[in-house]
């Protein structure tokens, strides 16, 4: 089989472990194939505005380590108004002479990648996404190195929460998915864990943090960026992002509002925001990261196009791309039901 020139890029929000799929697609077309690869700056915007370099073996040395992402990322999509569509993309490759992309990315990059499968472009896809909220996959890289720093944050704060007799909130990412709210917050122990999946009244909450406080305990309350109250709205910053999608931001500030207001407990809200995105992967992410990047290289080696990387058990299978995009992965409601009967 002749050898291919490939173009890979990574497009939407930045997570560890991005480099170490780069690393390992790199690696493996090189050494086994003699492929040569071509790196698309700035996600879905390099194949828009011709922004295209060469990727080198030498590039990718110790890659796996670095956190973010050396191709750069946006949101920015073909199928923008003005973007040219499937028809900008092809042209772009065939002026690079690009044979297959191989596009890393979560929900929003994998669902373009299915378009423009539709369309005719050769294309394999990896899932990324801190929030592990993609249901073709048993689990994204990412995730687990956000509940680590998320976790590590809820262990600082309660520290200083147990020092003064305060309630802390931590604020965590999770618009539609509550998954990251939900293994650290089982791992640190928190007092209550409020999930997207699981709308709950005020009260139920507080009466939770004076249960804890009763007992001579700081409350500890995780709550992700998209949770919304019985009966509340969805808290938003009143910005929007590459997408359209209203900005989230807020909830643990409102949460911190209601608890001290209901409990009179003196309370403290801390929004981790985009530190769970940055610094280094944990060592399971670099491994699945990693084998991502081998498998997808091996799909486009075979031509599969069409089709995204996703851990199965400990197997990593192949699943067309309009199955991988076809739903939400939402925390069971049992799932949180069996946390919550440590909550008080």
């Amino acid at each position: 089989m002749r050898s291919m020139r490939i173009g890979l890029l990574t497009a939407g929000g930045d997570c560890p472990g991005l480099n170490a799929v780069i690393r390992g697609v790199v690696l493996k077309g090189t050494r086994l194939h003699d492929h040569e690869f071509m790196g698309v700056r700035g996600g879905w915007r390099g194949l828009v505005e011709d922004d295209i370099e060469l990727l080198t073996r030498h590039q990718i040395r110790g890659l796996s380590k670095q956190g973010g992402t050396i191709l750069g990322t946006s949101r920015v999509g073909p199928y923008g108004e003005g973007n040219g569509g499937a028809a900008r993309v092809k042209e772009t490759m065939a002026r690079h002479g690009l044979d297959a992309l191989v596009a890393i990315g979560g929900d929003g990059t994998l669902t373009v990648a299915r378009m423009l499968h539709e369309e005719g472009v050769p294309v394999v896809g990896v899932p990324k996404t801190i929030d592990n909220d993609l249901a073709a996959t048993d689990v994204t890289f990412g995730f687990d190195t956000a509940v680590q720093i998320a976790t590590e944050a809820i262990d600082r704060l309660r520290t200083t929460g147990d020092s003064h007799q305060r309630c802390m909130v931590v604020e965590v990412m999770g618009r539609h998915a509550g998954w990251i709210a939900l293994h650290a917050g089982i791992a640190g122990g928190a007092h209550a864990i409020l999930v997207p999946e699981v709308p709950l009244r005020w009260e139920q909450v507080a009466d939770w943090a004076q249960q804890t406080a009763d007992r001579g305990r700081a409350p500890l309350v995780v709550v992700a960026e998209g949770f919304t109250p019985e009966g509340g709205e969805e808290v938003t910053t009143g910005g929007v992002d590459g997408f359209g999608r209203p900005l989230l931001g807020g909830i643990g500030v409102q949460a911190a509002a209601n608890l001290q207001e209901l409990t009179g407990i003196e309370t403290r809200c801390t929004t981790l925001g985009h530190l769970q995105r940055g610094g280094s992967p944990s060592a399971y992410d670099r491994v699945l990261a990693t084998r991502f990047g081998t498998a997808a290289l091996d799909a486009v080696h075979e031509h599969d196009y069409g089709q995204m990387v996703a851990l199965r058990g400990t197997e990593v299978v192949r699943v067309p791309l309009a199955e991988a995009t076809m739903q939400t992965k939402a925390v069971p409601r049992e799932q949180w039901e069996e946390a919550a009967i440590l909550f008080g």
